[in-house]
């Protein structure tokens, strides 16, 4: 009997129409021979069923099913494709454990310390993973511009903490511009992020489990047009993303160490893709998304294809993990 999977996509944050492109894309790919697919637009008015002339069903929120036809449709697991919240910051995986469904991102906890750079830092840094020297801010705290700038110089990125797509992220050259970056940023979340600048090759690392091995994927170069790996860069073709990554041996390897090791430490299950920039051969991390962009042009689905996974295959095994 073919399995009922439920595509989450949408959410509430800035990202939702990226979130959407994904969940279309893992729709249009996976297998409908062997399951049965079921689009569902989670956004802060309505979560909805959309069939494919565009028709919407709610969902009914005590269980997570749908009505179709009179029957009551449940699901035996949900592929999650929503960036930022509720999708990645760990309040979907919540309420799917609560209720018993299987799905094919990590855990609510894991899902919540990677979406809150500041923490997941922190966290790794007992393990020896590295990172730029940082400064953090909540809304209201004064700002002592000579205090921040002494602890990481300048030039420095000013970021909102529990945000992705690099939305609310400014790079700073001058003391003058950081209150106007940390009100783009603030815009974004309560909570910031100011991270010294780390001048070095970048690179961007997919993780996931193949058969129940942490499987560290073809690792991919960011080389961008734009002065960062900023929103223009990411989605709007202002980067190269070359796989494999064009890095020493001794880079490779330390890298791959670094990513498996997060991977491990954090206990993660599903996707992973984490930004690394080195300085000489050691890696140290900007961040860890834990539902990574999914369409054709994303960086992980690249990284699978470079490791001989077609796209139905990788959407194929993240449900088979999940389910096993």
């Amino acid at each position: 009997m073919k399995k009922n999977i439920a595509i989450i996509m949408g959410g509430y944050s800035s990202e939702y129409k990226i979130s959407l492109k994904s969940g279309n894309v893992v729709y249009n790919y996976l297998n409908k021979e062997k399951f049965n697919l079921y689009r569902i637009h989670i956004f802060k008015n309505k979560w909805v069923y959309v069939d494919d002339a565009d028709i919407e069903t709610p969902i009914d929120r005590n269980d997570f099913s749908i009505l179709k036809d009179g029957n009551s449709i449940t699901f035996d697991c949900v592929f999650n494709a929503i960036h930022g919240s509720p999708g990645e910051d760990g309040l979907m995986q919540a309420y799917f454990e609560l209720l018993g469904i299987k799905h094919t991102t990590c855990n609510f906890y894991q899902a919540a310390l990677t979406f809150n750079k500041r923490d997941l830092l922190s966290v790794l840094k007992p393990y020896g993973i590295k990172a730029a020297p940082s400064y953090y801010l909540n809304l209201g705290d004064t700002i002592n511009e000579i205090e921040i700038i002494d602890k990481v110089k300048l030039p420095c990125f000013v970021k909102a903490n529990k945000s992705g797509s690099s939305y609310g992220i400014t790079k700073v050259y001058k003391s003058s511009e950081l209150k106007g970056a940390i009100e783009t940023a603030y815009k974004e979340d309560d909570e910031i992020i100011i991270e010294g600048f780390l001048e070095g090759t970048e690179v961007s690392v997919g993780v996931l489990k193949l058969k129940g091995i942490t499987t560290v994927l073809p690792i991919t170069e960011i080389v961008t047009e734009n002065d960062f790996f900023d929103y223009e860069a990411k989605y709007e073709g202002k980067s190269q993303e070359i796989t494999p990554a064009r890095i020493n041996p001794i880079q490779l390897k330390n890298v791959t160490i670094a990513a498996k090791k997060i991977y491990d430490v954090l206990k993660m299950t599903g996707f992973s893709r984490s930004e690394f920039i080195f300085i000489g051969d050691e890696p140290f991390l900007l961040e860890m998304n834990t539902t990574p962009g999914l369409t054709t042009a994303s960086i992980l689905p690249q990284q699978a294809k470079e490791a001989g996974i077609e796209l139905s295959m990788l959407f194929e095994h993240a449900i088979t993990e999940a389910l096993s």
